[in-house]
């Protein structure tokens, strides 16, 4: 599983959103895409995250800028996480962890001595070629669209 960087070329993936649509990055070609991972659905900085991203959502769209989440929940949970919060941008179901382990997400965590395989909250900034142009390696979760408005500057 390698490291993407900055310049290197952002994998496609196909993949089921919140609502049981077929969702590829190559949809998205010609336009600029935020793609963040995130571990879990309805947990307190997975939620600050979303919300984030939800509140600044007309901002990043005014300045050309599609928002895409994906975790290894499936459309179930995205669905309710989506409808609680009133999520307006597409939640991918990656149950099978295609797109984690594509992007270098999938890792090995560890939470009080107990070592786990989860995803790592991440954030890549892809152009409409596809290529990456950022990588948020720290994403605040309160304030995760500020840091990605803020790159753009």
């Amino acid at each position: 599983m390698a490291t993407l960087n900055e310049g290197d070329k952002a994998p496609d993936f196909n993949a089921k959103d919140q609502n049981g649509k077929d969702v590829a990055l190559s949809d998205f070609k010609g336009k600029n895409v935020i793609l963040y991972f995130y571990p879990k659905d309805d947990t307190p900085g997975c939620t600050a995250e979303a919300c984030s991203f939800r509140d600044n959502y007309q901002s990043l769209l005014s300045q050309g800028f599609e928002v895409i989440g994906v975790s290894t929940d499936d459309e179930k949970s995205h669905k309710k996480f989506e409808s609680k919060y009133s999520l307006p941008f597409t939640l991918i179901a990656d149950s099978e962890k295609a797109i984690v382990e594509a992007y270098g997400v999938w890792v090995e965590k560890n939470m009080y001595g107990k070592k786990y395989m989860g995803t790592a909250r991440k954030t890549f900034i892809i152009d409409g070629d596809g290529t990456i142009t950022k990588v948020i390696d720290k994403v605040d979760t309160k304030n995760s669209s500020q840091q990605v408005l803020d790159l753009l500057q």
